[in-house]
């Protein structure tokens, strides 16, 4: 017994002087750290080794597992976040740090536009030119304007708190997106606003709102290309770190005066986060919190390419502004496409983030579940683009209880706010049996909130003015970008670099073509032989370097194929000559596509305008119409044309040469200078050079044009809505008659008639589906040689009967439906498929089936009523009659 309790104190003796050891060591170590500068002890920590001992080692050289570990030592799943970050608040709180908050306050606040209504608002080519002549009448006072004014938000004031995770509720066209761009400062240039939008007490103009706040836009564009990793981490590196690294440095600098020691894993992720080069400790964690771990290493791909899945793109596009140091954020519609549990457990991450280090957030969902509605802290309630309600989530039951109306208890909350200011919907809600119920329209609502409790106290807030006095120094910034010229340039040339490897089987494609087109060419024409291509530079320039080099191969192809194939002069001047007007030729188109591409930012009209300068630029070639030819007062438009630079160039190079320098009987113009000017071309031998630098000139001026077109040019809208007469009114009737919309007579002619198509009920069943696809390369040392997204389904599908398919994000729904649809041209289907007992033939199939798929994809200048009946005509039996597919088509159009 006494040995027994002698060893027990021994070994407790020998932990104990190990401890003992170990504190001192560590002691000494930080002892050493600081007596270093502050701006060198940023850059150094104390971390465990691998054998388990305490070194000094360097933020800067952590290895990317270094970097990993470090991250999963802190937050080792979504759980422990909050701890995670509760740890480094304490050690900014302990020092007495006081944290940059941001209080958004909007007053009086209107949305709206002018815009062509009706028939007149289709962007036909008939109505581009009434329109235009209208406009031009409209200016002069020769007619009144055909413009109606319309509004989106009417009059609407409130407060976002910092501390406070605000949920902004609202049907779909209830102007919930249009609030969010108004108070994030990224208003589409069609809209104008008037009212009062405030940041701490400062107007927008005062400080660069596009780096105060964030807005996360409910539409995912993504450089297809590129991975999830990488997309974060571009982001992160244009971002940079804001106020942070100022903010560590004097943390430091107190911790030192106070003799504070910080826990070293703790200190080491600060430093990390805060230092060039090591944005993937912040992008590890971002990855980390909203589940896109396992996905980090898959491109995002697009309607062409495969990628990561449309929830895993929802998150990807928060986790581009999460990676920043932004302190307001607005995002929208953030939870489409996700599962209720992510959905929950990205906005319980926020919702931390925000409560820690009291940021402002106002996030706008459209059916938020229960769980997830619980974690606000206020509501923002929009019906008819006006506030209905704004204020604690505690009270807006209680604020419709007042006016009448109660939730059943077998009610989600938030479908109960969606519904109770719905016409169609809000007279099951009604609880005062003792009296006659009556509709109470969106502004009704909004009138009687300033009368209930929590509206009168938001209105004494307003009243009171916000002190600029107590704005933190570092809460609005007042630099355009975050990150020095330098490091932006830098992180645009690698993406570019990035996206050219990832096309590689593209660029060597392309080559090939090159190459092809000149072995064409030289076989053609060699038995002539004889008779002789983010701020916005930012984005520009790397995107036209990195292009260089794929340039200069197809040219060498091209020359070495055609060069002496076509007999051009073999001196080697003039082949160098050649190859640089025909390198510069292909950088100038590049560049010329460039700019077409940002200054009009959609498909169709880039096309269109395109089209017509290529037609103005190979006309003005001097090629298809020779300069002597050409009208005189129509002659400077040659010098408009790169192609007229790059052929002048080329035959003057040629024909200037020793090849073509013999004279003919009678004459002292030699062969190359007369074929030159018989074809109106110049015969000065400078024009080689002066193409030169005519195309050099064309690049710049296209680049130049991009550059600014990407600056100062409004972002482009994803759509355009078609105003409906009936549905316009002057400034006076929109503040009489909001929210009441004359929809109930054309429901009623429609109620009377219903048609019906006959049909076949048809059943589905499949049996041990599989879906398989080929590994990409760099997974191929970790994985097989296929990745099984779909493992050995079997189920079924009745007539009459409603299945609701379900899964987390990443599960694998779509793939499912792609297969059971007939939609997947890559991969590999094993399994059966059989429709009413027979093996599905897709021909046949395709006749009898529908899809919709995730991704909306339609006509953009066709109206709703236009794309029904197209589709109509297209997928209907060929025995319906005109008239029956007309009444088939009005009655889904006009059910909404």
């Amino acid at each position: 017994m006494e040995l027994s309790q002698s060893r027990a104190y021994s070994c407790a003796s020998t932990t104990e002087n190990l401890r003992s050891r170990e504190d001192y060591e560590e002691a000494l170590k930080w002892a050493s750290l600081e007596r270093l500068p502050t701006h060198n002890r940023v850059r150094r920590g104390i971390l465990h080794g691998v054998t388990g001992d305490l070194k000094e080692i360097d933020i800067r050289e952590l290895s990317v597992e270094e970097r990993k570990k470090l991250v999963d030592r802190l937050v080792r799943n979504v759980d422990n976040n909050e701890e995670f970050l509760l740890k480094l608040k304490e050690r900014i709180d302990r020092v007495g740090i006081e944290l940059p908050t941001i209080e958004v306050r909007f007053k009086n606040l209107r949305v709206g536009a002018v815009a062509y209504v009706g028939k007149s608002a289709l962007p036909t080519v008939f109505n581009f030119f009434v329109n235009l002549v209208q406009d031009a009448a409209s200016f002069l006072h020769v007619i009144p304007s055909k413009k109606r004014r319309f509004s989106v938000l009417h009059d609407v004031s409130g407060i976002i708190r910092p501390g406070r995770l605000t949920l902004l509720l609202g049907p779909p066209g209830s102007g919930k997106t249009t609030l969010l761009r108004t108070l994030s400062g990224n208003l589409p240039s069609q809209l104008k606003a008037s009212g009062d939008v405030t940041y701490n007490g400062h107007a927008m103009h005062e400080f660069v709102v596009g780096r105060t706040s964030a807005y996360i836009s409910e539409h995912d564009v993504h450089m297809p290309l590129l991975t999830v990793r990488e997309t974060l981490v571009f982001s992160a590196k244009c971002q940079g770190v804001g106020s942070n690294y100022d903010m560590l440095m004097e943390l430091l600098r107190r911790e030192k005066l106070q003799n504070i020691k910080p826990d070293p894993y703790i200190d080491a992720l600060m430093k990390a986060s805060v230092l060039k080069g090591q944005e993937d400790v912040v992008t590890d964690y971002i990855l980390k919190i909203l589940g896109l771990e396992g996905c980090a290493d898959t491109i995002v791909g697009n309607n062409m390419i495969r990628g990561i899945s449309g929830g895993q793109k929802r998150r990807v596009t928060a986790g581009e502004v999460l990676v920043g140091p932004v302190n307001a954020l607005f995002m929208d519609s953030i939870s489409t496409g996700l599962d209720s549990s992510t959905t929950f457990q990205i906005v319980n991450s926020i919702r931390q983030s925000n409560h820690i280090f009291s940021k402002t957030t106002l996030i706008s969902l459209l059916q938020p579940p229960p769980e997830t509605y619980e974690l606000f802290d206020d509501v923002i309630l929009l019906s008819e683009g006006q506030i209905v309600y704004q204020g604690p989530r505690e009270h807006i039951l209680e604020f419709f209880e007042w006016m009448g109306f109660r939730c059943p208890g077998t009610k989600a909350v938030a479908d109960f706010l969606q519904e109770v200011t719905s016409r169609k919907d809000q007279r099951q809600f009604w609880d005062k049996e003792e009296q006659h119920y009556q509709y109470i329209s969106a502004s009704e609502f909004a009138e009687a909130f300033m009368s209930f409790h929590v509206g009168m106290a938001m209105e004494q807030d307003l009243q009171r003015p916000f002190e600029k006095s107590k704005s933190h120094p570092a809460a609005l910034t007042k630099r355009e970008y975050s990150a020095s010229k330098k490091d932006l340039f830098k992180a645009c040339l690698s993406r570019e670099a990035a996206l050219i490897r990832r096309s590689l089987v593209f660029q060597i494609t392309k080559v090939f073509e090159v190459t092809f087109c000149s072995a064409v060419l030289a076989t053609v024409f060699a038995k002539q032989r004889d008779m002789h291509f983010y701020p916005s530079w930012a984005f520009t320039l790397p995107s036209a370097i990195v292009n260089i080099p794929t340039e200069i191969v197809e040219v060498c192809a091209a020359m070495a194929i055609t060069y002496y194939a076509l007999g051009f002069d073999p001196s080697p001047n003039r082949i160098v000559v050649q190859f640089l007007i025909l390198t510069l030729h292909g950088q100038a188109f590049t560049a010329f596509y460039r700019c077409m591409a940002t200054i009009t930012r959609d498909h169709t009209k880039a096309n269109t305008v395109a089209n017509f300068c290529l037609l103005w630029l190979f006309i003005f070639g001097g090629f298809i119409v020779s300069r002597d030819n050409m009208k005189e007062w129509l002659r400077w438009a040659f010098y408009t044309s790169p192609m007229m630079f790059t052929q002048t160039a080329i035959l003057t190079n040629e024909f200037c040469g020793s090849t073509w320098d013999h004279a003919f009987e009678g004459t002292n113009k030699t062969a190359g200078i007369a074929a030159l000017e018989s074809r109106g071309f110049p015969s000065d031998p400078s024009w080689d050079w002066i193409g030169l630098c005519g195309l050099i000139g064309f690049i710049v001026l296209y680049d130049v044009v991009a550059i600014l077109a990407l600056t100062y040019l409004n972002q482009p809208g994803t759509s355009r809505a078609i105003i409906s007469e009936s549905k316009t009114f002057t400034s006076d009737e929109m503040e009489e008659h909001d929210g009441s919309r004359s929809l109930q007579e054309s429901d009623s002619i429609r109620r009377g008639r219903q048609t019906f198509l006959p049909f076949i009920p048809l059943s589905i069943t499949f049996e041990n589906i599989k879906f398989s696809v080929d590994v990409p390369k760099e997974l191929k040392n970790q994985l097989d040689d296929r990745l099984v997204l779909l493992k050995g389904i079997s189920g079924w599908f009745r007539p009459g009967v409603l299945t609701a398919m379900m899964g987390v994000s990443g599960a694998g729904k779509t793939t499912l439906l792609d297969v059971l649809a007939g939609r997947k041209n890559t991969g590999y289907i094993e399994g059966s498929i059989r429709v009413s007992g027979h093996l599905k033939n897709q021909a046949t199939f395709a006749h009898v089936s529908g899809y919709c798929e995730q991704t909306d994809i339609h006509t953009p200048f066709l109206t709703v009523y236009e794309s029904l009946a197209y589709s109509a005509w297209l997928r209907l039996p060929r025995d319906v009659d005109p008239r029956t597919r007309e009444l088939f088509i009005e009655e889904g159009y006009g059910s909404d």
